[in-house]
Parts: C-alpha cells; sequence; structure tokens
C-alpha cells in the first residue's frame, strides 16, 4: 500500500468499461471520469454527489490528507481449483478498465501499488463460492481487486470487509458473453472504520451479473456500485440490505448504464434503520441512451425507521434517451416501524422483542434468501438479531 499521491495514469484507460463510463460524461447523472485525482476538485459537500456525506469522517480521503498506509488491511483468499489467482502490478493490462468518476476513488487508483486479479476460464462451472477475506489492521488502505469471468463460466463470490480501517479502494467485475457473476460484499466493519469503494461491472453478451451489498458496520461506509453492458441479452441485478444503527453514516450510490439494445436490469435496496443520528443515503440512477431499444429495467428503494432520530435520503433518477424500451420504472417508500403489526404479534403472547425481530426479518426476508450461500443467510439473520437486541439493551 502507498501513501495519497497524484499519479496521472494513461496507459491503462483502455477498454470497454471505460468506454461505457465515458459515455454518461454528458448526462446529470454523472461526472466526467478520469484517473487522474487532479480532475477533481477538492469536495466541500455542496456538490451533488456530495451533498449528503459528513466529508469531516472521511478521515482526509476526500483531500488528500489521509494518513500513511501504517496498518491497512490483510486479504486473503480461498478460491476453488481452476480460479487463477495473481497480483499484479499496475502496469498489468487488466487492471484499470474502469475510470474512477469521483475523487475519492481516484485517490485509491492512483494509491495502490499491487492488485489482485482473480481469473475464471471459460467454460468453467464452480460449485463452490469463491471468499475473499478482507480485514482491517488500522490505518489507511488502498486497493484495487479485478474479477473476470470467461465465456459461459459460472462462479459466485463473497467478499468480506471485518476489522477497522480506513479504506479507498475499487473493484473490477468482468464478464465473458454467457457467463454468470454473483457477488456478495458484507461490510461488517468495526464501529470507527470508514470504507469507501467504486464497483465497476461490465456485463457481455447474454451474461448475468447479480450483486448482493449487505452493509451493517462502520462509522461511514459510501459505495458506488456502476453497471454497463458488452453486449445485447445481459442482465444485471443488483441487491442490497443495510442497518444503520445510531451515528452510523452509510450511503450507495448506484447507476446502471443501458448502452446497447436489449438488456435488462433491476435494483431493490432495502434498510432499517435506528437510533440517533443513524444517517442512511441511496441515490439509484438509471440511464437508458439512445443506442439502447429493447431495455427492461427497474429499481426500488425501501426504507424502514425503527425509532426517532433516524434520518433516510432516497433519491431514484431516471433518464431516458429512447422511446423504444420494454419498461421503465423507479420507486421510493420510507416509513415508520407499523405499531400495529407489533401490537398484533405481542397480543398473541410473542414479547416484544421477537416480534420486533419477526417484522424485521419479514422486511428483508425476500433479499436475504436470494443470496443462495447458507451460511451468509444465517449470519446475516442473526446480525439483525444482534441489532435489533443492541437497541433495547
Amino acid at each position: 500500500m502507498a501513501e495519497a499521491q497524484n499519479i496521472p495514469v494513461g496507459s491503462t484507460t483502455a477498454g470497454q468499461i471505460a468506454v461505457a463510463a465515458e459515455s454518461t460524461v454528458a448526462t446529470r447523472m454523472s461526472a466526467p471520469a478520469s484517473f487522474d485525482v487532479a480532475d477533481f476538485p477538492v469536495p466541500h459537500g455542496r456538490e451533488e454527489e456530495w451533498r449528503f456525506t459528513p466529508l469531516e469522517r472521511l478521515r482526509g480521503l476526500h483531500d488528500g490528507t489521509a494518513g500513511a498506509t501504517d496498518g491497512g488491511v490483510k486479504v486473503d483468499i480461498d478460491a476453488p481449483e481452476g480460479v487463477v489467482v495473481e497480483t499484479v502490478g499496475r502496469d498489468d493490462a487488466r487492471v484499470g478498465r474502469a475510470a474512477p468518476v469521483d475523487r475519492v476513488a481516484a485517490q485509491a487508483y492512483s494509491s495502490f501499488e499491487q492488485a489482485g486479479v482473480l481469473t475464471v476460464p471459460k467454460e468453467t462451472v464452480l460449485t463452490e463460492p469463491i471468499r475473499i477475506a478482507v480485514h482491517g489492521e488500522g490505518g489507511t488502505a488502498y486497493a484495487h481487486q479485478v474479477i473476470e469471468l470467461g465465456a459461459f463460466a459460472e462462479a459466485v463470490v463473497v467478499i468480506d470487509h471485518t476489522g477497522d480501517a480506513v479504506l479507498a479502494a475499487g473493484v473490477d467485475y468482468v464478464l465473458g458473453d454467457g457467463a454468470k457473476l454473483t457477488v456478495v460484499s458484507v461490510q461488517d466493519w468495526d464501529d470507527k472504520a470508514v470504507h469507501v469503494g467504486q464497483h465497476n461491472a461490465l456485463v457481455g453478451r447474454d451474461a448475468t451479473f447479480k450483486s448482493f451489498v449487505v452493509t451493517f458496520g462502520g462509522d461511514l461506509v459510501r459505495l458506488h456500485p456502476r453497471v454497463a453492458y458488452a453486449g445485447p441479452g445481459g442482465e444485471a441485478e443488483l441487491f442490497g440490505l443495510y442497518f444503520t444503527d445510531r451515528g452510523q453514516h452509510q450511503e450507495h450510490r448506484l447507476l446502471v448504464d443501458h448502452n446497447v439494445p436489449h438488456c435488462k436490469s433491476n435494483v431493490v435496496y432495502k434498510g432499517a434503520l435506528q437510533g440517533d443520528d443513524a444517517h442512511a443515503v441511496w441515490i439509484g440512477d438509471v440511464l437508458i441512451e439512445a443506442a439502447a431499444e429493447g431495455t427492461d429495467t427497474y429499481e426500488m428503494n425501501r426504507n424502514l425507521v425503527l425509532t426517532d432520530g433516524a434520518r433516510v435520503d432516497s433519491v431514484p433518477n431516471l433518464e431516458i434517451e429512447t422511446g423504444e424500451i420494454v419498461g421503465a420504472g423507479h420507486a421510493s417508500a420510507t416509513g415508520r416501524f407499523d405499531d400495529e403489526q407489533l401490537f398484533y404479534l405481542m397480543a398473541r403472547g410473542i414479547p416484544e422483542l421477537d416480534a420486533r425481530r419477526l417484522v424485521v426479518h419479514g422486511f428483508f426476508a425476500e433479499l436475504v434468501q436470494q443470496i443462495g450461500v447458507a451460511d451468509i443467510e444465517e449470519r446475516l439473520l442473526a446480525k439483525i438479531g444482534e441489532e435489533l437486541e443492541a437497541s433495547v439493551a
């Protein structure tokens, strides 16, 4: 890991992901992408893309004053047979195919020394998940990971974040034609951790990308998942689950760029909040470009506010440049915990904590059940129970 620095990078910008990112420059949804930190002004909190983020809690990631990498993170990878695991330098052609879209992402790209590359060869079908354990050991870290599937390969990847760190990271998912990739990214940080990340997915022709972003821990977590398509017939499903507790700031900013014809996307994020100054932000941007005829897309965000003192900002955006589409829509809803449901359960002899747990579990159930990794599903349900118990302790 390296200290924060400005390193203009030009040799690794070629590639389809970068082209897809550049295509959205003219829209109101996206800033011009660049690998150079200097191309992004230091944010002051008045900018549209930063107005919800408490900049003082970024620990200097946004203005170049973040501390030296005096602890960083430890990464352990458990990959089934057939997966190629590599550590490469900045000059590797597979690194840098998606340009950063904000200053922290550019800082992360300019500052890492080595990147991890996981490759699932074409037509390889994995029966066990690839597990990437990222454990914070204090200090500041910058990281970059590439996960690439060859044509018609199938894989499940679990990325598990724990410990304490100030981390700025980028992850690229590259799917070959007909490939199927499911990614589960769990943010279960300690209370003081800061995590800012940009996730870039390029979905090949007739490929399927399914993403689960699960956020529980950390003082501040700000993630920016992005999807673009390399050929027609691609499908992307982006699911998210977050439980924002007292004093936490959890922010998820998504962009699905329908840049080729006849692709699909479905976005469903759900969050629960409790405690004073719990703050969740969800920004869902979908762009249907003029060339993307036959697009079918929908996005939804739902939030359950469990106590007073919590705040949600939910902003779905849909920009359509062609009328020749199958369908497009978005929805956002935020509501308080339903006291009538709680009363109904308690009137039938169920203790209050168990009743609250049942209601919240039911709220999240449709997402958790789709993960398909049994130990992760059990862990998430147990974590939800721990969060609820803590609120009444």
